[in-house]
């Protein structure tokens, strides 16, 4: 396999669907003249035309709107947000909408749609474009939610979710775009809905997903080095939530700590928290840990960056607290 940027192998996925279905188009942004914010549509609008990469004004519920009527009458927008945090202008069309539109009309209408662009922080960008938002649109029925950490599941899970006929929330990391991974040339799919152990274990089950996965296998690493064996599990898809593959994990190792950008309060790993106490409640010789950022926004200052997020040190702390029952 080759060895392709992050940015390439979304860029993959969305050439191969638009060559394959005429009617999958991109919009948003700076996505055709300037060729992507963040070089993601590099020489598509080349390839493919204006009328299918479609530059926009600044007006994220505006072309939001235009694309869920035209998922709605047959056609499969592609549509970039420079950053899920200025999403929350269109989330009417998100939530009210497409989401609802299969249910709202009995089963006849279906949204085929793809709402995609980078998610989280990105260093020093401050507080109102900084929020991870995985669990506001996990929380909303009808929607899908997929947020990868690597190029290879990027191109996999995007090429899925173009092709389904349900609306797809579809979350990125502006930090990890230039990062480097193994994709291979053939055509491949990631089915929706299944998470991926990335390292095996046998101590300690390590849940977490997206750019947050770096932490959680560097931590996975130093703690081998004392010992410490801990299964790495990419959830990759968010809603739906593959439990059977993390139940089965924390049968095996009895403890559990989940890693996440989220704020803690009503985060991924509350959810996660009950559903592991459900059903392998039982199995645990410790309580479940959670490492999420701080609760509170997410300042400019580069020392209160890094007291907000999950970091290595943090994880390897918690572990050992687990594995030792110590606080």
């Amino acid at each position: 396999m080759r060895e392709i940027a992050f940015r390439q192998a979304l860029r993959e996925a969305m050439q191969e669907e638009m060559r394959r279905d005429n009617s999958v188009f991109l919009i948003g942004e700076e996505v055709a003249e300037y060729n992507g914010a963040y070089k993601v549509s590099q020489g598509m609008l080349d390839e493919f035309g204006p009328k299918r990469v479609i530059d926009t004004p600044i007006a994220e519920l505006g072309f939001a709107a235009i694309s869920v009527g035209a998922a709605s009458n047959g056609l499969r927008p592609i549509v970039e947000f420079m950053t899920w945090n200025f999403a929350v202008l269109p989330l009417d069309q998100i939530m009210n909408h497409a989401s609802k539109m299969l249910a709202m009309s009995g089963g006849h209408f279906s949204c085929p749609i793809v709402f995609r662009g980078p998610n989280g922080s990105a260093g020093q960008l401050g507080a109102q474009h900084s929020t991870a938002f995985e669990s506001w649109y996990a929380n909303i029925p009808g929607l899908k939610v997929i947020s990868v950490s690597n190029p290879y599941d990027a191109k996999g899970l995007l090429k899925s979710a173009i092709r389904d006929n349900d609306p797809v929330v579809f979350m990125e990391s502006e930090v990890s775009y230039g990062e480097m991974g193994y994709v291979p040339e053939e055509e491949y799919l990631i089915p929706i809905g299944k998470a991926d152990i990335k390292r095996a274990g046998t101590d300690v089950t390590i849940v977490s997903y997206s750019k947050m996965m770096k932490v959680a296998l560097t931590a996975a690493d130093e703690l081998q080095k004392e010992g410490i064996s801990a299964e790495v599990i990419d959830l990759r898809t968010i809603r739906p939530l593959d439990w059977q593959t993390i139940v089965e994990s924390v049968k095996k190792t009895n403890r559990l700590l989940i890693v996440e950008e989220q704020w803690p309060y009503g985060s991924v790993s509350t959810e996660i928290t009950y559903q592991v106490q459900k059903e392998a409640f039982d199995y645990l010789d410790a309580p479940i840990r959670r490492l999420c950022s701080t609760d509170t926004s997410m300042h400019y200052a580069p020392t209160l960056v890094a007291a907000y997020l999950p970091t290595v040190e943090k994880t390897v702390k918690a572990v050992k607290e687990i594995m030792y029952s110590v606080k």
